[in-house]
């Protein structure tokens, strides 16, 4: 005999005695002659929950089940994972034209009040001192706010080294903002760019779009078309 079944036989017993008490205290006689059809509420619940553990076994998942569960959840997620980052790298990369759409106000400002001529600055050297300012310094009272020299895809640091995440065009020190050269060569405003990333910070976005830049006249590409025109700081 199972233990269940001896648990319910038991319990039948019980709930008969029980019946008969429950009789015998308000004088009903019958209740003597015929035992209980059913089982009484509280050992129906005690029985269900004695045998709760096997029918609980039998829903449980193999180990086999369980590895094919695990490995679909991985190739879902190898799957998901790169249009995920793509879509990160597309808001980051909005937020860094953003910055750069701010410093080019910041120089058009500064064009302005200095007889529409480029600022001289250069990008700070780590290795040795510069002859010129940085833009961090030369721009700071037009930026308003230091952070935003900082690309949000700058994970290398290089706004905590630098003091700037974009690198200026020094070829244009100095020069007249409608007419700017570079290698003996002249460019409209709209051909060469003022400043860029200084490292392919967007490379999550593919080949040729890893570089934001700001151009003379103020547009913002990602992608150069006009190669040579930059000089790359020591």
């Amino acid at each position: 005999m199972s233990p269940v079944s001896k648990f319910r036989e038991t319990a039948t017993v019980g709930c008969v005695w029980q019946n008969r008490g429950i009789a015998g205290r308000l004088g009903n006689s019958k209740a003597h002659e015929k035992p209980a059809s059913r089982l009484c509420p509280q050992t129906e619940n005690s029985l269900r929950r004695f045998a709760f553990p096997s029918r609980l076994f039998a829903r449980a998942f193999t180990l086999m089940e369980l590895l094919l569960v695990i490995a679909l959840v991985a190739t879902l997620a190898a799957l998901l994972l790169p249009a995920i980052n793509r879509s990160k790298e597309v808001a980051r990369g909005a937020a860094c034209l953003s910055n750069l759409h701010q410093i080019g106000i910041s120089l058009q400002l500064y064009v302005q009040e200095s007889h529409n001529r480029l600022p001289f600055m250069r990008d700070k050297n780590l290795q040795g001192t510069n002859d010129l300012q940085s833009p961090d310094m030369v721009l700071s009272n037009y930026l308003g706010n230091l952070n935003v020299l900082r690309c949000p895809s700058d994970q290398q640091h290089v706004f905590e080294a630098t003091g700037s995440s974009y690198s200026w065009n020094s070829l244009l020190n100095g020069q007249d903002a409608d007419h700017l050269s570079a290698f003996g060569l002249s460019f409209a405003p709209h051909q060469i760019p003022l400043m860029f990333d200084k490292d392919k910070f967007h490379s999550a976005r593919g080949q040729k779009k890893e570089v934001n830049y700001l151009y003379a006249d103020g547009h913002l590409k990602n992608l150069l078309t006009i190669e040579g025109t930059i000089q790359k700081p020591p």
